[in-house]
């Protein structure tokens, strides 16, 4: 489930804090850093669990009717943020980070002030909205009940879309006092889409190219043990061109990889000729210039999954997008 790692870097103040006085066994999760200056307070992963985001306002006495329930790996860091800092500051950081990695907004608000408002990041909606996904009952996570001078909230929910299965963000931000934030990250990584969900976005594969200097295409369709390119590859090939286009000083590695099934030997063969044959519809059908691609093939010696299961399998057979 590797295959776009994205790292969200807060971006206003950048860098990432140290861990001192993280609670024991905790740590950021890989796809999204702390904000700079805070401590992990608690800390949870659970195996495989139905998660509820609320998407909608209030609309009645402690009921909420737009919700969007997903499952999968959940991770729940709760980080306190000490020293002169706003809730709208930690908020606005958090959404831009979201922005930058890719993420589209399923729901977010911010009231900077003390409130007991019922819209989408509102005090009383927040009680509202965690109550489906309870906190520890012991009473060390202060979300919803702060000093006499607590103020604002806000909230954010995302959604990452990604072959190796989406994931799905949400960010509680709360002005504990005028000295501390509080901030609830939830994480839930779904399992596999199937290759027909998988969607192409030449904005997020150029992104991910400039965050992790590559990007994993699925949706290239070959013949059976062919580099023949399907027909049903166009709009993928249509995106990676794209992208090519609008960045004309880009040169990349076009890379093939391919599942287990198979000698390493035959392998390494197709997958280097599959490439190539991506690079030739590039260059014969969207006028990209040939010396800025260069076909490589792997077979499969860099998996992303396990080639024991279907749907590892199905991960593994990809082309990547290798920066030059």
């Amino acid at each position: 489930m590797r295959d776009l790692i994205i790292t969200l870097a807060m971006v206003i103040y950048g860098g990432i804090c140290l861990q001192a006085q993280d609670v024991s066994e905790s740590e950021d999760h890989p796809l999204i850093t702390r904000y700079p200056g805070a401590t992990i307070a608690w800390y949870e992963e659970q195996a495989f669990e139905p998660y509820s985001i609320a998407i909608g306002p209030q609309t009645g006495y402690k009921t909420i009717s737009d919700w969007k329930e997903v499952k999968g790996k959940l991770t729940r860091i709760f980080y306190s943020i000490p020293g002169a800092r706003s809730v709208s500051e930690v908020h606005l950081n958090y959404e831009n980070a979201l922005n930058k990695g890719g993420f589209s907004f399923l729901a977010k608000g911010l009231n900077k002030a003390r409130n007991v408002g019922k819209q989408v990041g509102d005090r009383t909606w927040m009680g509202t909205a965690y109550a489906k996904n309870p906190l520890p009952p012991n009473g060390d996570i202060p979300l919803f009940h702060g000093t006499s001078t607590s103020g604002g909230t806000g909230y954010l929910a995302g959604e990452l879309k990604r072959a190796s299965g989406n994931v799905y963000v949400t960010i509680a931000s709360y002005q504990y006092s005028e000295t501390e934030v509080v901030v609830l990250v939830d994480i839930v990584e779904t399992q596999p889409m199937e290759d027909d969900l998988v969607s192409v976005d030449p904005d997020a594969m150029s992104g991910a190219i400039d965050r992790d200097g590559k990007v994993a295409i699925y949706g290239l369709h070959f013949d059976f043990d062919k580099a023949t390119l399907k027909p049903e590859s166009k709009p993928v090939l249509e995106a990676i061109a794209a992208v090519l286009k609008k960045r004309p000083q880009l040169k990349v590695y076009v890379v093939g990889h391919t599942d287990m099934k198979g000698t390493l030997t035959y392998n390494l063969t197709l997958s280097e000729s599959r490439a190539q044959a991506v690079v030739d519809a590039l260059v014969k059908n969207h006028g990209i210039s040939r010396a800025r691609l260069s076909p490589k093939g792997v077979g499969p010696l860099v998996p992303v999954s396990t080639n024991t299961a279907d749907t590892g399998r199905k991960l593994n057979r990809r082309v990547e997008l290798v920066q030059q």
